[in-house]
């Protein structure tokens, strides 16, 4: 523990801690003071500090969502934990604390700077989240091996690293091997590395480095092409056909289908496997094939529609801009007018005549917005017609295309029960030149035995078939309904931020004038 608080009880974060905090250290003018009073939401701060408060655990911290620098040094904290909600933190001081492992950042996409100087960390890792990461200082700690430093290859901004007072700084080799396999580094431990040094590391490590930077290549290849098999997978899914351009829905009936796996050793049963096969995955194709085209039609509905809404928000916004410009052309002379009159009776009227300019522009912004509202209600009931027809249509022939599926499956499954009698006939009769294995021929022990084979294979397939096309047409149902929703509700919480908008702004100009008034009586 740290020695500077033996003597004092260790502290968990709480509410309590955080408002203090929070008020202490906000700004100290007449606004600062007002915040104070009326409570200052955790979501507005930016920054905030809690160093030398003998925190032990990390917590309470979900309501800054908009922090950016994050101060916890000189605690007795021992692990990293309590700040997934942090995503738009940039700055993070854990220096001088307990620290054993570098844990719970994987949420800190922002981070540029992270200090851990003064712990207990004895490898560097779990950092992978940090992309942006740019200075990094873990001086300090328990580091010994010089491998750690490979790990830090992937942070292609870190310029400033500092390792100082580790068991790694020891090495003889240290800075030659860290400029070598950091060439993008500036400052090492609070010093800048020249171009000399960097000459000579790069000299020394040359045969290490080449070999490193080919796993790497290697590497980043097979990173690569898995990152490009994830998106086409995407892209299936949201097409909702994902694993039908080939013979996965094919393979997945066999997968589990014991029997329909014994019946393949049947003489013949090969043959007509493999036509069954080829026929079934030519289907399965052309739903995938016609799942993106349709995916492209409503993508196209979907963008067309989007860019319509938002043409008419932007026109009905200029020509709100327009009124309001022109409005305030007037209202700053109305003001001065008002000022400016000593007679009682002329300022009544004058402010009776502003007053009413001001109700005519609230009738006239919400005019606007109603016209918004009807003109955005009939796009989106244009739009969902259009969205269900094209959901509809493809729900159709996929079902269709599916109906091809159980043909073929039924049309094996007759031929396949037909060699299998046939083979039993053969058996029965001493007939069979071919031999079986033993889990095949025991199948064959009477009609009922191999009928209910045959038919225990056609059902597991048939399920497999009608499985695959009620999750297309639940996807596709579901994506369609939620999108729609979507949309409502999107275009309801928009006419209510206008609204909210327009009384701002028209109660804005009504106080100015309501308090002009009053100084002018008063006076």
């Amino acid at each position: 523990m740290n020695w500077l608080y033996d003597s004092v009880e260790p502290r968990v974060m709480d509410e309590d801690m955080l408002k203090l905090a929070v008020g202490e250290q906000g700004p100290r003018d007449e606004a600062g003071q007002l915040a104070r009073q009326e409570g200052i939401l955790f979501k507005d701060v930016l920054s905030l500090r809690l160093d030398f408060q003998n925190i032990l655990r990390i917590d309470s911290l979900w309501q800054f969502e908009n922090l950016r620098k994050l101060q916890l040094d000189n605690n007795i904290i021992e692990k990293i934990e309590g700040l997934e909600r942090l995503v738009h933190l940039v700055w993070l001081d854990l220096s001088f604390n307990n620290i054993e492992a570098i844990e719970g950042l994987d949420t800190l996409v922002n981070l540029e700077d992270l200090s851990l100087f003064n712990n207990r960390i004895s490898k560097i890792d779990s950092l992978d989240a940090l992309v942006k990461l740019q200075v990094l200082s873990l001086g300090n700690n328990e580091i010994s091996h010089m491998m750690n430093i490979i790990y830090l290859r992937r942070f292609k901004d870190l310029r400033t690293l500092s390792l100082s007072g580790n068991p790694i700084a020891e090495e003889e080799d240290y800075k030659m091997f860290i400029c070598a396999y950091l060439p993008d580094l500036v400052y090492l431990d609070f010093r800048r590395i020249d171009d000399h040094m960097k000459e000579l590391a790069e000299i020394k490590h040359q045969y290490g480095i080449d070999e490193l930077k080919q796993r790497e290549n290697l590497i980043q290849a097979q990173l690569d092409d898995e990152r490009a098999q994830w998106e086409e997978l995407e892209e299936h899914k949201a097409a909702f056909v994902e694993r039908l351009n080939g013979s996965f829905l094919f393979d997945s009936m066999y997968a589990e289908d014991v029997e329909g796996n014994k019946l393949a050793h049947l003489p013949g049963v090969g043959e007509l496997l493999q036509a069954y096969k080829d026929k079934f995955v030519i289907v399965c194709l052309n739903i995938f094939e016609y799942g993106l085209k349709q995916q492209e039609k409503r993508k196209v509905e979907l963008d067309t529609f989007n860019e319509c809404v938002q043409e008419a928000i932007q026109e009905n916004r200029e020509q709100g801009k327009r009124r309001i410009a022109k409005f305030e052309e007037t209202h700053l002379l109305s003001l001065n007018a008002i000022r400016d009159e000593s007679e009682v009776t002329n300022l009544e009227m004058k402010v009776a005549e502003h007053s009413k300019d001001i109700t005519e522009l609230f009738n006239m912004l919400m005019t606007l917005e109603m016209q918004l509202v009807e003109q955005l209600e009939e796009t989106i009931n244009t739009f969902e017609r259009n969205i269900m027809d094209l959901v509809a249509l493809f729900i159709e022939n996929v079902q269709s295309l599916m109906a091809q599926c159980r043909d073929l499956e039924n049309h094996h499954h007759e031929k396949l029960l037909e060699i299998s009698i046939n083979t039993l006939e053969k058996i029965l009769k001493g007939e069979l030149d071919e031999d079986l294995p033993y889990d095949v021929r025991a199948l064959f022990v009477d009609k009922d035995t191999i009928v209910n084979a045959v038919g225990t294979s056609h059902d597991l397939h048939l399920l497999k078939i009608d499985n695959r096309e009620d999750e297309l047409v639940t996807r596709t149902n579901s994506w369609c309904s939620h999108l729609v929703d979507a949309i409502h509700k999107d275009e309801i919480m928009r006419n209510r931020r206008r609204v909210k908008e327009i009384h701002q702004y028209v109660d804005h100009v009504q106080n100015e004038l309501d308090n002009l008034e009053c100084s002018e009586i008063i006076d």
